[in-house]
């Protein structure tokens, strides 16, 4: 069975599987999921809400990010790990979004991803998430793993496996299928022993036998 075939097929056992599909990250404003799918890399979602429900209260915008102290943003964020980097990347974000965006965090794909730090993956959560905009497909590790398991895609680039991803899928249905492979990730298709009985999706996946 080919992709164009099988996708109809996946795409509405995931949405029966996992019907109320949403980011799993807490946030208030489009800023603070910025910031949290910034922290998210390398990071579980678990993890990241602990770290920001503190960040938050201490600095819940912009123009507090702006004028934090370096120091003192890694470590409140050292938990998630490369935090030194995420800092500077959450202080100059939030710095361009001030200067240049006159404190909104912008909500085209183009102006996204021009903030530090901020990749094609981030973007798209932001405007699926944040706004309702359909622009593309996150492609995290879930999304990455379950497109090579399921034959929907054969790269490991993620703007490449995005790319595979949009073609097969209607555009009405990008913003989900991303959140319910990261959920069918999670709790079935793991990296490690996926659990390949309790999967609705085995039917469908060439490589069930492989891994």
């Amino acid at each position: 069975m080919k992709n164009k075939e099988r996708i109809p097929g996946i795409i509405r056992l995931l949405k029966d599987e996992y019907p109320a599909s949403r980011t799993a990250l807490k946030f208030k404003t489009p800023f603070q999921l910025l910031i949290a799918t910034i922290l998210s890399a390398q990071c579980t979602d678990k993890r990241v809400n602990i770290v920001t429900k503190e960040l938050f209260g201490k600095y819940p915008t912009p123009d507090d990010l702006a004028i934090a102290n370096l120091h003192e943003l890694e470590q409140c964020i050292r938990s998630t790990g490369f935090y030194r980097q995420k800092a500077k990347n959450i202080k100059n974000s939030s710095i361009v979004i001030i200067e240049k965006f006159n404190s909104q965090v912008p909500h085209t794909m183009e102006e996204l991803i021009t903030l530090p730090g901020v990749g094609r993956k981030t973007a798209n959560v932001v405007l699926s998430s944040a706004y309702g905009i359909s622009k593309g497909i996150a492609v995290d590790t879930h999304v990455k793993r379950l497109s090579y398991r399921l034959g929907l895609s054969d790269h490991t680039d993620p703007v490449k496996i995005e790319l595979d991803l949009m073609e097969l899928t209607p555009k009405a249905e990008w913003n989900d299928l991303s959140l319910r492979l990261i959920l069918h990730g999670r709790s079935i298709c793991k990296a490690r022993g996926p659990k390949h009985d309790m999967c609705v999706l085995k039917h469908l996946c060439p490589k069930k036998d492989t891994v």
